[in-house]
């Protein structure tokens, strides 16, 4: 009988390209799955993460964020038959509806532990202190060695989140937000929401912070305001319909003449919520002055230590700011953005923002992905 195999990227050492490699294909553990990914996203961490910037392990095969076809459905155990299944034994996704082989999902990147004090005490499962995130820090010798999503195979372990896509839907719209759409949905949902009729800047003008503008815009902002760069990303966001203004501070050579054209188009007092999505400390010191007094400021983009910078706490106090940060997802997020995707993709135009590169051309999706001339990079298989 021939042995079941599997390619998949995997970064083995960091400041180095990954490798493509293969792999033997195991069969789906038991309250689990095995998944055929047809489409794996590059998100700007996966650079940070080849880069070395993240304690992680290696190596390990890459990709947090995936959509595929399940391929096979593992055995059902009696713990999980009471908490995953249909009364028969019919696996089913987070929602409750029936799961099988043929099936198109999407699934969460990172299992809770359920135990520690951030996920028993404090509801904050996203700062698990013992989180698993497939293609983060799930190293080959922990085996499975398919546990990312540059892959043309993953094996999704027992726990985890999987939500079917909605029919018709069409997936490289879906990989468009893949992990920028359940970030944003963790950060709006939980953290500070977007308020009918409120004047919204997003600065960054990546996944993440269009993702945030789309959000905004779908949760009924008066005014959504996205200051970023390249021009590329501007005039793609503008072109997908993302966003009301598009200013680009990334090429300016006076970041303070861009500034004051932000707080303009707010009508001159500022916005009622700022969304940090780019990822720059400097951005965080600019974004300050953005708000309007009494208004709101949700950092979402430093997701990597990327070095000090220097702020006025003059405009936090004299602003009566609330100052607000939000890490990460959980399950419940990706299942928010799923559901959100027939609304997104009926008022923009997200497949557009996305190039695909099939599994073998992983390095010039990288590459792609660090010199900003593409939006968002997804692998195919």
């Amino acid at each position: 009988m021939t042995e079941r195999t599997g390619r998949a990227v995997v970064l083995e050492e960091f400041g180095r390209p990954p490798r493509l490699r293969e792999f033997p294909l195991p069969p789906a553990p038991a309250g689990g799955m095995v998944v055929a990914c047809g489409y794996g996203g590059i998100c700007g961490t996966d650079l940070h993460l080849q880069q070395g910037h993240l304690d992680i392990p290696v190596p390990l095969v890459l990709g947090h964020e995936g959509l595929g076809v399940i391929r096979e459905l593992g055995d059902v155990t009696l713990p999980q038959a009471l908490n995953s299944v249909r009364a028969g034994g019919t696996p089913t996704d987070a929602t409750g509806a029936p799961l099988a082989a043929g099936d198109t999902v999407m699934w969460a990147s990172s299992l809770a532990c359920g135990v520690c004090p951030p996920c028993r005490l404090h509801r904050e499962p996203t700062l698990c202190e013992r989180r698993r995130t497939y293609g983060v820090n799930r190293a080959l010798a922990d085996g499975p060695e398919l546990s990312g999503a540059w892959a043309d195979h993953i094996v999704l372990q027992p726990g985890t989140t999987v939500i079917k896509v909605p029919d018709g839907t069409d997936p490289l719209a879906a990989m468009s937000l893949a992990c920028a759409g359940p970030t944003v949905a963790h950060a709006l949902y939980e953290r500070r929401p977007v308020r009918l009729g409120e004047t919204v800047v997003v600065q960054g003008s990546g996944p993440v912070g269009l993702a945030a503008a789309a959000f905004a815009q779908l949760a009924g902002a008066a005014k959504v305001v996205v200051v970023g760069g390249p021009a590329g990303r501007l005039e793609r966001a503008a072109a997908a319909g993302i966003g009301d203004v598009h200013l680009n501070i990334a090429d300016a050579a006076d970041p303070g003449k861009i500034l004051r054209e932000v707080r303009a188009a707010t009508g001159g007092d500022g916005a009622d919520l700022v969304i940090e999505c780019a990822g720059v400390p400097a951005a965080v010191g600019q974004g300050l002055t953005l708000a309007r007094r009494g208004g709101s400021y949700l950092i979402i983009g430093q997701y990597t230590d990327a070095g000090d910078t220097l702020i006025n706490p003059h405009q936090i106090v004299h602003r009566q700011l609330d100052v607000v940060g939000s890490w990460a997802f959980t399950g419940a997020h990706l299942v928010e953005y799923v559901r959100l995707l027939p609304a997104l993709t009926a008022r923009f135009d997200l497949a557009s923002l996305v190039t695909p590169f099939p599994l073998e051309r992983h390095a010039d999706a990288l590459a792609a992905v660090a010199d900003g001339s593409v939006m968002k990079a997804v692998l195919t298989s």
